[in-house]
């Protein structure tokens, strides 16, 4: 006879198994120091790569310019200002990135520890059926012995 419960149990289960379970069991793999902070990298790399870009863009739409005042552009201070920049950007990218990532770990232990408690539960409906079992069998072979 199916039990309705452990259906509905196995379910959810297998649910959170096939969507969000498995970048959940890859994010606990790390210790949450060890995951923020090879995120903040990643990130960090990231922002690097899109400024250098952007500043390259910027440097071949205004070539023209660039070539034309070469001699007299203040260049210790156009550098001091895109560094600075740089700076701040990578700060304020590099603290969201920290907090955000921070918070997706807690959420993912959260969720994996009532993964866990779902899967005691489950364990234990099956001991239940296999105690229920084991008494019907019992009487089955009381019965037989009573009758024989």
């Amino acid at each position: 006879m199916l039990n309705n419960r452990k259906v509905r149990l196995m379910t959810r289960l297998a649910i959170y198994e096939q969507t969000e379970g498995k970048e959940d069991v890859r994010i606990s793999k790390y210790f949450q120091t060890d995951y923020v902070r090879l995120n903040v990298l990643k990130t960090v790399v990231a922002i690097t790569v899109g400024y250098l870009l952007i500043m390259l863009l910027l440097i071949v739409y205004h070539s023209e310019y660039l070539i034309r005042e070469a001699v007299t552009l203040d260049y210790a201070g156009m550098v001091t200002r895109y560094v600075g920049i740089y700076i701040i950007v990578l700060t304020v990218y590099g603290a969201l990135a920290m907090i955000g990532y921070m918070i997706k770990y807690r959420a993912s232990r959260k969720k994996l520890a009532k993964y866990f408690r779902m899967l005691r539960r489950l364990r234990s409906l099956y001991r239940e059926e296999d105690g229920e079992l084991a008494d019907l069998e019992e009487g089955m072979i009381q019965y037989d012995r009573d009758n024989t």
